[in-house]
């Protein structure tokens, strides 16, 4: 799986642990959802880096 496609895993994984936090309140996906952003802003960093290095690439 490539970063791009990491994103959008760990996005939505955020995006259903969120859900069940605030409309459920399930205590346990706070944590959850706070991990899933917390990878979420490793993984921009890194697609960042690669976008960077493509487009220096670039002629």
């Amino acid at each position: 799986m490539n970063t791009h496609e990491q994103i959008i895993s760990a996005f939505n994984s955020y995006v259903a642990e969120n859900e069940s936090f605030d409309q459920k309140n399930i205590k346990a996906a706070a944590a959850r959802a706070r991990k899933a952003l917390a990878e979420l802003g490793k993984l921009t960093k890194t697609r960042r880096a690669e976008i960077q290095e493509k487009k220096n690439n670039l002629s």
